[in-house]
């Protein structure tokens, strides 16, 4: 397949001693070799191991995919699927979002990648909301911890990503968002079936085209690594900071039914960088300890829509409006929803 399009995407390669990841990484790695010999971060290496074990594979493989993404996908799908500035355009990012499986640090790669794509803003960040709580595997897991209640919690999670989705619309119609730039003319009589047909029909099996195709998906891989892993990583720092040194207790205490326990949650999951997979059992044990579901949906949708490594990386990737913006139309969102979940149940 054609993949040189690719290739101005990518940004241009720096000295290794000044690339972020590198660094991010070797602050955290010094920090945790000092905990050898001073205790006191003895807790924030351990925090910072059970997070790293939680989430790595989400990582890889939200950058596999991105990788995939980047060296077989051509732009024009992208854009004739996912930047259109029509209604459909948002439903399409959602329903995708719903059949992935990467948990919320694997569809920041690949929200990243999407863009890049040249996926309009709009079905991006509508992408980013309905993954990681709306997903169809999350949906089972979490079928066992809430039993029926819990399509509460998805309905409202993909109520609030179509909802934003169409306000971002809005906003990029009246340019008071950035605009995506990767963004191709696509013909209106262009056809994605037939262009897979034709590309699948010129595609040569071979060993060399096989090796080509493992370069490109590494490349695509590295580079969009090189966007958002420090960005992972310096969330990772963070939530370890607060995992090893807030006690577990105002965890619970705090975090009952009422208008301040929902404003206690929902500034505890802006703090705490954990992936899905693992907010799930969390968010039940809330649920557990104080009966508020609505509670429990708020500290699942805050780690998504005041996520200091999402807003960050969706401010040096993609622009700062449309970092600032995300908050300020989630939360309320998030809040009332929260607010209605408590009363109902």
């Amino acid at each position: 397949m054609d993949t040189k399009e690719c290739c101005s995407c990518r940004p241009a390669k720096t000295e290794w001693y000044k690339n972020k990841v590198f660094i991010v990484t070797f602050i955290i790695l010094v920090l945790c070799g000092l905990s050898y010999f001073v205790r006191f971060l003895v807790p924030f290496r351990e925090s910072f191991w059970m997070y790293f074990k939680t989430i790595w594979w989400a990582v890889l493989i939200g950058l596999f995919l991105g990788g995939m993404i980047e060296h077989f996908v051509p732009r024009e799908y992208i854009s004739k699927m996912l930047a259109k500035p029509k209604k459909r355009t948002i439903f399409y990012s959602v329903i995708l979002g719903f059949f992935m499986s990467a948990c919320c640090h694997g569809i920041l790669a690949l929200s990243i990648e999407l863009y890049k794509k040249g996926a309009s803003i709009p079905a991006v960040i509508s992408f980013l909301l309905a993954s990681p709580w709306a997903n169809l595997p999350l949906t089972i897991m979490m079928l066992g911890f809430f039993g029926l209640k819990v399509f509460y919690i998805i309905f409202s999670a993909i109520v609030v990503a179509i909802i934003t989705g169409l306000i971002f619309q809005f906003l990029e119609r009246k340019n008071l968002i950035e605009k995506n730039k990767n963004i191709v003319s696509v013909d209106e009589n262009f056809s994605i079936l037939a262009d897979i047909k034709r590309r699948t029909g010129e595609y040569k099996f071979s060993l060399k085209q096989i090796q080509y195709d493992i370069k490109g998906i590494v490349e695509g891989s590295v580079s969009l690594g090189n966007m958002v892993l420090w960005w992972i990583l310096i969330g990772m720092g963070m939530a370890s900071l607060a995992g090893a040194y807030i006690p577990q207790h105002i965890f619970h205490q705090y975090m009952g039914p009422t208008a301040v326990g929902l404003l206690v949650t929902l500034f505890l999951a802006t703090i705490m960088e954990i992936c899905s997979e693992g907010a799930a059992p969390l968010a039940f044990e809330i649920y557990r300890q104080t009966g508020a579901l609505g509670n429990s949906f708020v500290f699942l949708m805050a780690g998504v829509v005041t996520d200091y490594t999402e807003i960050g990386l969706i401010w040096t990737n993609i622009g700062r409006k449309t970092a600032i913006w995300l908050p300020i139309i989630t939360v309320p969102q998030v809040i009332i929803l929260g607010i209605l979940a408590n009363i109902l149940f």
